[in-house]
């Protein structure tokens, strides 16, 4: 039975902003894609497969998370992919979200890039239509692989230009700064795209990569972010820009000793738009509910804390202003009658 903060919690509604659709790849869903696609698993069993999903900081993750989507395939196999996210967050009270994918973890191994974003975005369509929930598709370029491979990705998506809402940069920080990709990141914004970019946890040269993207990127939000809290000149310049963090708790403990959560609440009560988020939920076990359950635990939230946090998140979404307006009477709507 749920507890009565995870039952307020799940029914609250929310948007989820920091997602990689790649990261949602179930144990039991990868044993049924590579079944579908004649590819031999070393694992056996779904046990065996949520085994390998073990790692202590963002690279030993990386090394497990890229050979996992070797069962990805076909158009149909990213379809049901996003489908079975979208199915279970609209259980969570998520009415809206903007999905990460990486396109050059599927088009460097053969996969074209139109199966990969057709399969995506007939998911989408078929969420929508049966649930609706709203979804958008944000589209990350692997910063440890060269501009240039960047660039190209962007040339490729720009047919497809009215399915992706915006551009993202994520995979290994270290030794990749933002600015390696400013020229990719000044094309996109020309062609009509919104900037995020990771700026993660904990990793080398931090503050100076969180600067980067506010002041020579000119990005719309910051993914991760937490470590601005170092800095108060960033902070108050995220804040008077209205840049949305995209934080991850439960990912922020996988990936460090601990979840954030002191910065993360420090954040919030400083007034920055700070929103909670899942990230990789298939292998940190924990879908966006669980984020916010799990940091309310943590930090001794107040039930204002959550509906501010849930509130955020329609704040910081990529949509009409008549959009939010409407997702935020419908917290209200449902604080009135929790």
């Amino acid at each position: 039975m749920l507890s009565e903060l995870a039952a307020f919690v799940r029914a609250l509604p929310k948007a989820e902003l920091h997602l990689h659709l790649e990261g949602t790849l179930e144990p039991d869903l990868k044993f049924r894609l590579a079944r579908r696609n004649g590819i031999e698993l070393p694992e056996r069993t779904v046990e065996q497969v949520r085994e390998t999903y073990r790692f202590h900081d963002l690279t030993s993750f990386l090394r497990v998370y890229y050979p996992a989507m070797t069962v990805l395939r076909q158009a149909v196999d990213f379809h049901d992919l996003a489908y079975e996210y979208l199915v279970r967050v609209h259980t969570q009270g998520v009415r809206h979200v903007e999905m990460f994918f990486d396109p050059q973890a599927h088009t460097s191994r053969g996969v074209p890039f139109a199966t990969v974003v057709s399969g995506y975005r007939s998911a989408i369509v078929r969420a929508r239509r049966e649930y609706g929930i709203s979804a958008e598709l944000i589209m990350c370029f692997l910063r440890d692989q060269s501009p240039e491979y960047a660039m190209a990705t962007l040339l490729e998506a720009l047919p497809y230009r009215d399915w992706i809402i915006g551009v993202g940069l994520d995979s290994d920080e270290r030794g990749n700064p933002p600015r390696a990709f400013a020229a990719v990141f000044e094309r996109a914004r020309r062609e009509g795209f919104l900037l995020t970019m990771h700026c993660d946890i904990d990793q080398p040269d931090s503050i100076e990569h969180i600067r980067q993207a506010l002041t020579e990127i000119g990005v719309d939000r910051i993914d991760h972010g937490t470590n601005i809290v170092e800095d108060d000149d960033l902070v108050e310049l995220a804040k008077s820009k209205g840049i949305a963090l995209t934080c991850c708790p439960v990912s922020n403990s996988f990936v460090t000793e601990q979840m954030k959560a002191t910065e993360i609440t420090t954040l919030l009560d400083r007034g920055l738009l700070v929103t909670l988020n899942s990230d990789d939920p298939a292998y940190f076990g924990a879908y966006i509910a669980d984020n916010y359950v799990d940091l309310a635990e943590h930090a001794a939230l107040t039930r204002d804390h959550l509906i501010t946090l849930a509130a955020n998140s329609f704040r910081a979404a990529w949509i009409t202003p008549a959009r939010q307006d409407a997702f935020l009477r419908e917290i209200d709507a449902y604080v009135g009658r929790s």
